[in-house]
C-alpha cells in the first residue's frame, strides 16, 4: 500500500515512531482506530435511537419488570440461576 503525506502527517508520523515503531505499525495502529472510533459511533446512535424510540423504550420496561419478578428465575436450574455453567 503506497499513500500521499502532507507536512503535517510526516510529522505525526515522525514524532509516532520516535519509540522505533515502524511506519507501517503505526498506520496500521491508525487505520484500527480509525474504523473502531467509527463503530463506537454507529452503535452509539443507534443506541441513542432505540433510547428515543417509545416502542424501544415500553418494550426495555416490559422486560426489565418481567425479569425483576419473583419468578423469572424459577424455571432455570439451580446452578445456572447462580450464574454457574
Amino acid at each position: 500500500m503506497t499513500i500521499r503525506t502532507d507536512p503535517e502527517t510526516d510529522s505525526a508520523l515522525a514524532e509516532l515512531t520516535r519509540d522505533g515503531r515502524s511506519k507501517s505499525d503505526v498506520i496500521r495502529e491508525a487505520v484500527l482506530l480509525a474504523y473502531r472510533h467509527r463503530e463506537s459511533t454507529r452503535l452509539r446512535a443507534e443506541a441513542e435511537a432505540a433510547a428515543a424510540d417509545p416502542a424501544d423504550v415500553a418494550e426495555i420496561r416490559a422486560i426489565r419488570e418481567e425479569m425483576d419478578g419473583d419468578g423469572a428465575w424459577w424455571s432455570l436450574p439451580a446452578t445456572r440461576a447462580a450464574g454457574c455453567p
